[in-house]
């Protein structure tokens, strides 16, 4: 019998939850989900230098936001240090490990004239064979793989296919340090393997990596997880990516204004194909989802692909719960308080109103925010400078008297604001575009907003009369 699929997604927590890290998490999620299996998630805080909370917080937010619930408790890697330990004991014992007592000097040196010589093998094995009684007194031993000399070692990659490195290129590799901390190395392998872990799906940053963690899961007599190394995410210009091309956190994504569903079909979209289709409801996501579809070259990141995409989720998405993720981005963006603050229900049901409009001209939620900027103005409306260039004194005379015209407008909805301003239009020979502006401006201190029949409906009677006796007035 098979054992069930069990991923991980295994971050060190030194910064936010990049881009690249939240698709490697949405690969393992998908492989997991599509076979019934579970879905790990291991923070790799050994380097403790450099591991924060913060940073801890900003991946477990991230993937909450991003929709990747992961099974089972977060496992901490730096806890699990003593039974690290006992594995790189249980490799001396054997035989299969051995204490290295070379200086920080001697192994510079080493190092130094391995590269001069055009050498990989950084390490020159000095303490592989000799007898610990030579060690210098009161110096701490690290511990060093008794790695293979000839041969090769070799990963059948879902990926990259077959991969091979000589034996003779690899270094005997430190398990342990002198102060008896594990490495990173060792660490993967004894969580992976105490872990159940089935299949690593990870950046092809790691693929060296692969060859030195094989050789101590050999040593270790143990059974090599499944392997796949994705390709990672370039720029639009092909090289390597930058924060200028979106090499940025998924709070930064969030904070942008994306949907987490969008993001979600963007991510998984770059470096895997299924046919032509571009967009994939999560269950689609997940039944399509296999290894084999995985490219082997680099996939580009495309800002503009992604805002298309988000805007057809936002068209898509159901009003209220554009509102409810409306309220939920003001706690991330400039000025999202004051905004937040105006939100009642008055406020929250116009929006609400006005959202099958808002939606269509919107490719973020910033957007969306901004184009809802009428309902939360304050009067007397700021007036933007190419707004205030069409209140001439002619036009807040008309102002003035399309007022008088709205007031007969009962009930007060899109289609009875909208037969008194084409009748006053009519009687007044003016076309509409003439009377509609001028009436834009004053509702809304912008040239620009959806259709101005629905910012009237939105607004009610009673703030778009008071709006326009300010203008008329002014």
């Amino acid at each position: 019998m098979t054992s069930p699929v069990v991923t991980r997604f295994a971050p060190s927590p030194t910064g936010f939850l990049h881009i690249g890290g939240a698709r490697t998490a949405l690969f393992n999620w998908l492989y997991a989900r599509k076979h019934g299996g579970r879905m790990l998630l291991r923070i790799e805080d050994t380097d403790r230098q450099r591991s924060t909370k913060e940073a801890i917080d900003a991946i477990l937010d991230g993937l909450k936001w991003l929709g990747l619930n992961w099974d089972g408790e977060v496992i901490y890697q730096f806890s699990r240090a003593a039974r690290h330990r006992e594995a790189a004991e249980q490799l001396l014992a054997s035989g299969k490990a051995y204490r290295c007592y070379a200086s920080t000097e001697e192994l510079t040196a080493m190092r130094e004239k391995a590269r001069a010589e055009g050498r990989t093998r950084l390490y020159d094995g000095s303490w592989r064979d000799r007898d610990p009684s030579e060690a210098p007194p009161g110096m701490a031993p690290t511990i060093r793989l008794k790695a293979p000399q000839t041969g090769e070692t070799v990963i059948e990659d879902q990926v990259q296919g077959r991969v091979v490195w000589q034996n003779e290129n690899l270094d005997d590799l430190v398990l342990l340090r002198g102060d008896g901390t594990p490495t990173y190395m060792l660490a993967v392998v004894v969580d992976d393997h105490d872990m159940d872990v089935t299949h690593i799906i990870r950046g092809d940053d790691h693929l060296i990596n692969a060859a030195r963690q094989k050789q101590i899961y050999d040593a270790l007599g143990w059974d090599v997880p499944n392997m796949s190394h994705i390709p990672l995410i370039h720029g639009p210009d092909g090289s390597k990516l930058s924060k200028r091309h979106g090499a940025l956190g998924v709070d930064a994504y969030r904070a942008m204004g994306y949907l987490p569903a969008a993001l979600r079909n963007y991510l998984v979209r770059l470096g895997w194909s299924h046919g032509d289709q571009e967009i994939f409801s999560t269950q689609e996501m997940i039944d399509a989802f296999d290894l084999s579809g995985v490219g082997r070259s680099a996939a580009r990141f495309d800002f503009a692909k992604l805002e298309n995409l988000n805007g057809h989720y936002i068209r898509h998405a159901d009003d209220q719960s554009l509102v409810t993720m409306f309220e939920d981005l003001l706690n991330y963006v400039p000025g999202g308080a004051d905004l937040k603050a105006k939100l009642n229900d008055t406020t929250r049901a116009q929006l609400l109103k006005a959202m099958p409009s808002l939606k269509e001209r919107a490719k973020t939620l910033i957007e969306l925010i901004d184009g809802s900027h009428f309902i939360f103005a304050d009067r007397p409306l700021e007036i933007e400078p190419k707004a205030q260039a069409l209140l001439t004194p002619e036009s807040r005379a008309l102002i003035g008297q399309l007022r008088t015209a709205l007031e007969t407008a009962i009930p007060w909805t899109a289609e009875t604001t909208e037969a008194a301003v084409r009748g006053f239009a009519e009687r007044n020979n003016l076309k509409l575009g003439a009377v509609a502006q001028p009436l834009r401006v004053a509702l809304t201190g912008r040239t620009t907003s959806p259709g101005i029949f629905e910012v009237l409906a939105v607004l009610g009677c009673q703030e778009c009369l008071a709006r326009l006796e300010d203008q008329a007035a002014a």
